[in-house]
Order: structure tokens, then C-alpha cells, then sequence
């Protein structure tokens, strides 16, 4: 709690609370990046907001292959991120397409978005961010890769 995490894009944001599953390990681990900015929440609303999402920790946790998320603060440009470690790519990419549809009803148009890493752990990820390298997606700026986490 309190790390702050940095990305890419050259925001970072502060992790505010862990949830894990068991032990939190996946046996075909993946790390999932989601990033959303909501609507009508800024300033004192933030406060508000991360408090109240821990009501929303039961949508998630009953997804198949979750495993755990790391809760990210809303960085310098508003926007808030969710680090996963999900067991299996596709089980990961399944939530963040029914997250969406949730997200789309509080969040600013446009800007929700998700990567999913296959084959990494989120814990390396944050202690190796060079893991990622080369990693290109086409249709996203650097607002998932991150360049230093625990411990940084």
C-alpha cells in the first residue's frame, strides 16, 4: 500500500489497497491493465470513490481465473488503473470485456481501455518493468506499460 507506480506515459498513480484470491498466484498467469476516468468525480469525489469501490470487490473476485488486483489512485490526468493477475489470457480479456459494460455507464466516453500480458506475472511486471519490452500494441499509447513499481 501507498507504492507509487509509474507508467509510460509519464503518469503514475499510488496503490491504495490489494485483493487477493488464496494465494494469489495463477498457474497460467497473465497480468491484466485496465484504465478508466470517471465522469463527475474530482476532487473530495475521489476520496468517495475509493471508498466505495470496495463494494464493487464481489463483481470481480467471482470471475473465473481471478487471482489478484492491485487498487491504483487516480493518476495526474484523473484516470484510474487496475493491476490483475489473472489465470489465463482469455479468462482475463472475458472480465475486462464485461467490466467495460459496467464502466461505460460512470466512466468518461473514450476512456476506458485494457492490455493483457500473457504469460506474466504482475508481481515481476512491477519488479522487472524491462519484461515488457517490446511489447507494441497498436491501439494504445504507453498508459499500461509500467516503468517502475515496487519498491521504485
Amino acid at each position: 500500500m501507498g507504492t507509487r507506480i509509474r507508467f509510460a506515459d509519464g503518469t503514475s498513480a499510488r496503490v491504495y489497497r490489494e485483493t487477493r484470491l488464496g494465494s494469489g498466484l495463477a498457474q497460467h498467469p497473465c497480468t491484466l491493465v485496465v484504465v478508466f476516468r470517471l465522469r463527475l468525480v474530482h476532487g473530495p469525489g475521489h476520496t468517495l470513490f475509493r471508498a466505495e469501490s470496495l463494494l464493487n470487490t464481489p463483481l470481480f473476485v467471482g470471475f473465473p481465473g481471478f487471482a489478484s488486483k492491485l487498487w491504483l489512485a487516480h493518476d495526474e490526468d484523473g484516470r484510474y488503473r487496475g493491476l490483475y493477475e489473472w489465470d489465463d489470457p482469455q479468462r482475463a480479456e472475458h472480465y475486462a470485456r464485461s467490466l467495460w459494460r459496467v464502466l461505460a455507464l460512470v466512466s468518461v466516453p473514450g476512456s476506458i481501455s485494457f492490455t493483457v500480458l500473457p504469460g506474466l506475472r504482475r508481481d515481476d511486471v512491477l519488479a522487472d518493468p524491462g519484461l515488457v519490452e517490446g511489447v507494441a500494441r497498436d491501439d494504445a499509447p504507453d498508459w499500461w506499460r509500467v516503468t517502475a513499481g515496487t519498491g521504485q
